[in-house]
């Protein structure tokens, strides 16, 4: 991975509030061992990742992207994680506390916000 490559995040419907999508979107939870999940977009296209991630019976409306250089100048550590499928990586948040998480997140969203969606399914329904 370089500082250009795109991280792949899948969007969970519920992170869509008033049509935006939420910082939730953009940063772990305890559950996630404080990693956030994401594909390495040198090594998947968006639509690829997102088949994938629904072929895993999970939701998601269409994906967005930050780059590893957005997560460096967060001071985030970005890791491969081929053990979980081979082109899983995640951004490690473990050494921040939970504003700092939320900080970190939002300016992670922003960050995606302008690139816009990578990929988003077709649907009737607008978010």
């Amino acid at each position: 991975m370089t500082d250009g490559t795109l991280l792949l995040r899948q969007i969970h419907p519920l992170f869509i509030q008033l049509g935006r999508v939420t910082s939730q979107a953009f940063r772990p939870t305890p559950k996630d061992n404080h990693k956030l999940s994401v594909y390495d977009g040198d090594l998947i296209a968006p639509e690829a990742s997102w088949r994938h991630y629904r072929s895993r019976e999970l939701q998601s409306v269409g994906v967005m992207a930050i780059s590893v250089g957005e997560c460096k100048k967060e001071d985030l550590i970005v890791a491969s994680s081929p053990e979980i499928f081979p082109e899983h990586a995640h951004i490690d948040f473990h050494q921040y506390s939970s504003s700092q998480c939320e900080n970190k997140g939002k300016k992670l969203k922003n960050a995606a916000e302008i690139r816009g969606w990578q990929y988003k399914m077709d649907s009737i329904n607008k978010f």
